[in-house]
């Protein structure tokens, strides 16, 4: 193996100088003047932002979360030029059953920390890598790092580890690679499971017609999210670095920005994933996903064709089957979730794992528990 290719082992260790500026910005916070009538609708009121500091300050404890992740082995690896940062948790099983887990923006590794020894107990060992700009596997170093080259860069991090035969998981721009790493390889994936397809209309009205119930709901949500939340989208695909130079330099301003999408889920979680963002300096390396995204020129061609599962929120934005039919050929399984949200893996894990445990018992049978 080439030092490049080498894996090596790694362990969060945060120094206590970083933790002690982050609480000397944050209790100098200067907030703005609060919105008429601290209305939401002109977006992250003061007073959550206010809420949320405090917790991150007088609740959170970095050096718990610092423990768990550290409680499961880790590992950096060079894939691409781009270190890459993963957890990777072995199951007492020799059945070969493997996940790759795969996150997205404002989420982390965290999302998934409460699947972990439920999915290892069902037999799968697990990788959960950071996606590149994010977390350890951050700062990015040059420009390209989009879907698709991530989706090849999991492919070679799962080669690495010696997997013949794998899935894919994905939630939120998890939800985007994980069916690209079933493209890029589908002698090797068995099945990909993710909480969104996103599926988007190509502006051919017969996309429209005749709509179920279900879809017609996706689409209302679909256009409300873009309406009243795309903002983050617009200035993330076109201007990441301007937005880069507050981010860094002011932990309330992260809260803000990273919460509006984090919202839903409670404080520590909230926290949880800002702290990781913080802590690693890469609150504006991560956002340039968007911009890559956005410029990325040479789209998939054809439909995917390895298995795919959907386990989606109906409170949340879970694709439209049409649209999703449309990009993929072999969709199995079309589940939705009441009681849940965009962070399934951690507002419902107990659904989630059970979806995904009997998805690829269904694909996989030959390497299923007995």
């Amino acid at each position: 193996m080439s030092a490049a290719a080498e894996i090596t082992p790694f362990r969060v260790d945060i120094a206590q100088g970083d933790l002690d500026d982050l609480d000397d910005r944050l209790s100098r916070a200067r907030w703005t003047t609060p919105a008429p009538e601290q209305s939401s609708d002109y977006g992250i009121t003061v007073d959550e932002v206010r809420q949320w500091a405090d917790h991150w300050r007088n609740r959170f404890d970095w050096r718990t979360l610092e423990r768990r992740i550290n409680s499961y082995p880790q590992f950096t690896t060079e894939i691409d030029g781009q270190q890459i940062h993963f957890l990777h948790i072995r199951s007492a099983s020799d059945n070969g059953r493997a996940l790759i887990l795969t996150h997205g923006w404002p989420g982390s590794i965290v999302e998934y920390l409460d699947v972990i020894d439920p999915l290892t107990a069902a037999g799968f060992d697990l990788v959960i890598p950071s996606i590149p700009g994010f977390g350890f596997s951050g700062p990015t170093t040059a420009r390209g790092w989009n879907v698709s080259r991530i989706a090849n860069a999991w492919v070679e991090l799962m080669r690495r580890l010696g997997y013949d035969r794998y899935g894919a998981v994905g939630n939120d721009a998890g939800a985007m690679i994980s069916p690209e790493v079933g493209r890029h390889d589908p002698e090797h994936v068995v099945g990909v499971h993710v909480c969104q397809v996103y599926s988007f209309p190509s502006g051919d009205p017969s996309e429209f017609a005749d709509l179920s119930d279900d879809e017609a709901a996706a689409f209302e949500r679909l256009n409300w999210f873009w309406a009243n939340k795309g903002a983050f989208n617009v200035l993330q695909s076109q201007s990441p670095q301007t937005l880069a130079h507050a981010l860094a330099d002011s932990p309330a301003g992260v809260l803000a920005w990273n919460g509006q999408l984090l919202a839903e889920t409670d404080d520590d979680f909230l926290v949880s994933n800002v702290a990781l963002y913080w802590l690693t300096r890469t609150t504006g390396s991560s956002i340039q996903l968007y911009y890559e995204m956005a410029k990325e020129t040479e789209r998939p061609d054809g439909r995917t064709t390895v298995p795919l599962a959907l386990f989606g929120s109906t409170n949340d934005f879970h694709g439209i089957r049409r649209l999703a039919d449309r990009d993929h050929a072999n969709i199995v399984s079309w589940n939705l979730c009441d009681d849940s949200g965009h962070y399934t893996a951690h507002q419902r894990p107990e659904a989630l794992i059970a979806d995904i445990v009997r998805f690829f018992a269904d694909v996989d049978p030959t390497s299923a528990n007995a």
